[in-house]
């Protein structure tokens, strides 16, 4: 099999992960605001208002604004979470707050990159195969990226804030090949959502790799 001239891979869940979990994140720095929480309880109300929300794409928004319709789509998750668990109003200033748990997500603290990345993105790298990050990410993954030291093996970044659109639409994969001057039939797209990154880049024509992480 010819190598591919580029590999689109995807962020969180399949380059790095969450320490603990976002439960866990969420409460400890909820209990710093004076909100005492339970974990669990938080990790599945995130998961329930994280999949219920629409996409995290903002077709026909003028770029300067995407910042701020990134930070409002993430503070209605935030909120509806501990909305869900019973203790919004316990809050003084759930501004403060989530302006905190907002950049500390944008920083390396909160992440831990998987023990095959690195071994991985090298050896992909020195077989002169060119390398993206293609994800249902906000404009954060450029300082992640920076925090986790994994910025230098890529030469294109898409994410779907801005492009407009979400995987597994096809048009996202489109934009990423575009970046590389490349066919759909000689790239390859890695990720851990067997809709979104599967059977999204296998739609796109790409060839799509499922990695199943536990």
């Amino acid at each position: 099999m010819p190598l591919p001239k580029v590999i689109f891979f995807d962020a969180v869940g399949t380059l790095f992960g969450v320490r603990g979990s976002v439960g866990a994140v969420y409460a400890d720095l909820a209990k710093r605001f004076g909100v005492t929480v339970d974990a669990a309880a938080v990790d599945r109300a995130f998961f329930k208002s994280f999949k219920a929300a629409t996409p995290m794409a903002f077709p026909g928004t003028d770029p300067t604004e995407i910042p701020d319709r990134e930070y409002a789509w993430w503070w209605a998750i935030a909120a509806e979470t501990f909305q869900e668990v019973g203790v919004l109003n316990q809050f003084a200033d759930f501004s403060a707050f989530f302006s905190a748990l907002y950049d500390h997500f944008a920083a390396a603290d909160p992440w831990f990159v998987y023990a095959d990345t690195l071994a991985t993105l090298g050896q992909w790298r020195d077989r002169g195969v060119e390398l993206g990050v293609l994800s249902n990410f906000d404009s954060r993954i450029h300082s992640v990226l920076e925090a986790l030291d994994l910025a230098n093996y890529f030469s294109s970044v898409t994410i779907s804030t801005e492009a407009g659109v979400s995987k597994p639409d096809a048009q996202i994969f489109q934009l990423a090949l575009k970046k590389h001057d490349c066919p759909p039939n000689a790239a390859w797209h890695v990720g851990d959502s067997f809709r979104e990154d599967y059977e999204g880049a296998t739609r796109a024509g790409l060839r799509g790799i499922w990695l199943k992480r536990e």
